[in-house]
């Protein structure tokens, strides 16, 4: 069992940066890709990004490509989502999520979950 927990979200202005980071305990975080979601109100969780264990390969979806940086540090079993040129349509909860699939990007491909942080943006 891995036990995810994330932190970092709140109240920004659009044009303003965030980092999520993802607290990963429980049995070895070894081998398992980590996966960022989110989900706006109203609509369903979509994928924002993953990150392989050894951090050679990051995807990003193409609405978050070139404003957020997915990045991890395994000694620290801590993955982060730094966001930056926030705008009001990445307002949602955003969540962590981990597998040992390769190329997972849909959310039952994930066995291990956070809570989630909200992140909200205004205009």
């Amino acid at each position: 069992q891995v036990q995810l927990v994330e932190s970092g979200g709140g109240l920004v202005q659009a044009g303003g940066s965030l980092r999520l980071s993802c607290a990963a305990s429980g049995r070895t975080f070894g081998g398992y890709a980590m996966g960022w979601f989110r989900q706006a109100p109203g609509k369903e969780r979509e994928f924002v990004g993953r990150i392989t264990w050894s951090g050679g390969r990051i995807y990003y979806v193409d609405s978050v490509k070139g404003r957020f940086t997915i990045s991890r540090d395994n000694a620290k079993n801590t993955g982060y989502l730094q966001m930056n040129s926030l705008k009001p349509e990445d307002t949602a909860v955003y969540y962590c999520a981990s597998t040992r699939r390769i190329g997972a990007a849909m959310t039952y491909e994930y066995d291990y979950w956070g809570q989630g942080t909200q992140v909200t943006v205004s205009s």
